[in-house]
């Protein structure tokens, strides 16, 4: 079980924003067909998300849906669904991958994130891009350029223009992956590494995990979905400040003045541990050291998580917590709990249906996770359901971990007590709630 977690008072709440700047389109590989502007918009309103990432303005198809739907809000520098004025506003975001040589390794592979001020500026960039690559091909184009040149090139043309590493510690697509990645940031960026403020964690990391390594402490640590699907939308997000506006997310990531940042618990992430996946085989640091990195079962190399390759860096005990940083709130997005708390999976219409309904009755997502007083939420929720959101909220929840492309689970209510349930009593609490 995790331990109990610091919390984000009403008095803070009251002072952010929440925003999501990570995300992808429809055009990106793998992607939902639903990851359109009128889609975003309304999931993004439901689970209180007051600003979020566009994703892939490099795509020409995707960057003139982007034109025809969004219009300039001069007083913030944002962008207003034109059908929604009063919905989330948009801010003009991309991920791009790099695969290139550099040092003893012949591959290096990091994908970083790209936050741009206006439809102008992303025309300049689009340009140049595309002087290195089809942006036809994949909302999330990939170029055979360096991070130092790339991030150079593009501060040249806009120096308002954010790089941020895209979830830093993936094993096989970041800035510091144990299989393409790099061992400082100095290594990957050069003479643009003073122009990096930010990492984001990824799902498989969180603050905790970063605040073990000191050369880290100078950047800020923001967290985004990198959501391929609308229901996705949120599971990570940063809150910063208000007021909700470009220069204010620009000057809070270059100065780490966030208010905190809502986590995905690494435990759920793909590759927080150590593994492989076909011999389903999951392992601790430790374990995979001793069994000298190879698979127990098979004897191929396994592939290195993320906790790994932090320990590896890391010149601090674990729990070390730093002054003056943002909170780190961890949660369970609602879908899951709700699944869990009906034990029925989290893809189906009747979990779909329930959660429309609780949004309906009590406000947005994040209004319930983290917001409303658990006496008001049991005025509208089923009791088991606001105890569920009780231990979210103290961060009372058992974790298995991921290894290997392999999602981890995170459940609220352990083992032995699902045992005690009866199953006919928790499906008599579902039906007698639709």
């Amino acid at each position: 079980m995790k331990k109990n977690q610091k919390f984000p008072s009403k008095e803070l709440l009251d002072k952010v924003f929440i925003a999501d700047l990570h995300i992808h389109s429809k055009y990106s590989r793998a992607c939902s067909k639903h990851m359109e502007i009128p889609v975003i918009a309304k999931v993004a309103h439901q689970k209180g998300i007051q600003l979020v990432g566009t994703g892939d303005f490099t795509h020409p198809m995707w960057l003139n849906e982007l034109k025809e739907q969004l219009e300039y809000d001069p007083e913030s520098g944002l962008y207003v669904f034109k059908s929604m004025p009063d919905g989330p506003r948009f801010i003009l975001t991309s991920e791009v991958s790099l695969i290139f040589s550099q040092g003893k390794k012949k591959n290096r592979r990091v994908h970083l994130i790209l936050i741009a001020p206006s439809f102008e500026v992303v025309e300049e960039i689009n340009l140049y891009l595309s002087g290195l690559g089809n942006l036809l091909i994949d909302g999330r184009p990939t170029f055979g350029v360096s991070c130092e040149k790339l991030t150079l090139d593009i501060l040249k043309i806009c120096p308002d223009v954010l790089v941020i590493p895209a979830h830093a510690w993936t094993p096989w697509y970041s800035v510091f992956g144990a299989f393409s990645g790099f061992d400082s940031l100095e290594e990957a960026f050069g003479e643009a590494t003073p122009f990096i403020y930010a990492l984001e964690t990824g799902l498989s990391s969180d603050p905790e995990m970063n605040w073990r390594i000191s050369k880290l402490d100078h950047l800020t640590l923001i967290s985004c979905s990198d959501a391929h699907s609308p229901q996705k939308l949120g599971r990570e997000a940063t809150a910063f400040f208000k007021p909700l506006t470009y220069k204010q997310v620009v000057e809070s990531i270059k100065t780490g003045k966030l208010a905190f940042t809502i986590e995905f618990y690494p435990e759920e992430g793909k590759y927080h541990y150590d593994g492989h996946r076909n011999c389903k085989v999951c392992l601790s640091p430790k374990e995979t050291k001793a069994l000298g990195y190879r698979c127990p079962k098979c004897g191929n190399p396994v592939t290195i998580g993320v906790l790994h390759r932090i320990e590896n860096f890391a010149d601090r005990e674990e729990g070390y917590i730093p002054e003056n940083k943002p909170l780190s709130v961890h949660l369970v997005p609602l879908i899951e709990v709700i699944a869990e708390v009906f034990n029925v999976s989290k893809t189906t219409k009747t979990v779909n249906k329930l959660y429309e309904q609780y949004i309906q009755k009590a406000g947005t997502e994040f209004d319930i996770l983290l917001k409303i007083d658990l006496e008001d939420l049991a005025k509208l929720l089923p009791e088991k359901m606001v105890e569920a959101i009780k231990r979210v909220r103290k961060g009372e929840v058992y974790t298995r971990p991921g290894y290997d492309g392999e999602y981890g689970v995170v459940k609220v209510f352990g083992e032995e007590e699902e045992k005690k349930e009866d199953n006919s009593l928790k499906q008599q609490a579902l039906f007698s709630t639709i």
